[in-house]
């Protein structure tokens, strides 16, 4: 009896996984068959070529981070806002898929294919805003305006290498939605001063 075959969803996986580690350029029959431990025959019985696994891989994140995410939100209840707060951190703070949200959106900028699912990817992303914000604000172009702006926010603070004095990233992050959802102030834990920290740490004689 023959080894059992690789499940096509371990190659579309570890495709994903490649992608967010090195980039597009990476996702190699080779390398995914070293990585699983396995001949590359077995890809064969899944797809065509190259291309075939890249499209499914856009696929699975399309589905992971739209039609996944939405419904997890749904199961989990709440109001508009912590509906949507809930949808932007199982995004941009999810171990897993934000490395290749970040990886998709890198690669959009050299392939229009990828950039029309990017596009498709991103309304369906920003219409949940824009129904959250509506909620609360009849202005259309202030809706568009804080959709953007909160867009913006979790998409660029992944990206900010600025330091916020005695406030975390996420303190200020929380702020943000706060202020752009208009939501009461998220209660804060006032972070230590640098200058006590570094004593705590026994970085100052």
């Amino acid at each position: 009896m023959g080894a059992p075959r690789t499940p096509r969803e371990r190659w579309i996986e570890e495709g994903l996984a490649v992608l967010a580690d090195a980039g597009p350029d990476a996702v190699r029959v080779e390398v995914l068959a070293k990585r699983l431990g396995v001949t590359k025959g077995g890809f064969y019985g899944y797809f065509a070529d190259r291309n075939a696994l890249l499209v499914a891989m856009l696929d699975t994140w399309e589905r992971e981070s739209t039609d996944e995410v939405i419904d997890r939100v749904e199961e989990e209840g709440g109001d508009p806002k912590s509906k949507a707060h809930r949808a932007g951190a199982l995004t941009f703070s999810d171990d897993r898929l934000l490395p290749i949200d970040l990886a998709v959106r890198a690669w959009a900028r050299h392939d229009e294919t990828v950039a029309e699912r990017l596009r498709r990817v991103d309304n369906r992303r920003m219409e949940l805003l824009r129904e959250t914000i509506g909620t609360f604000c009849a202005d259309a172009e202030e809706v568009e305006a804080r959709s953007l702006l909160a867009f913006c926010a979790a998409i660029g603070a992944h990206f900010l290498a600025a330091d916020h004095g005695d406030f975390t990233r996420s303190q200020v992050l929380d702020r943000a939605a706060d202020l752009l959802l208009d939501r009461p102030r998220t209660p804060r834990t006032p972070r230590t001063p640098r200058v006590l920290r570094e004593v705590d740490d026994g970085d100052v004689s």
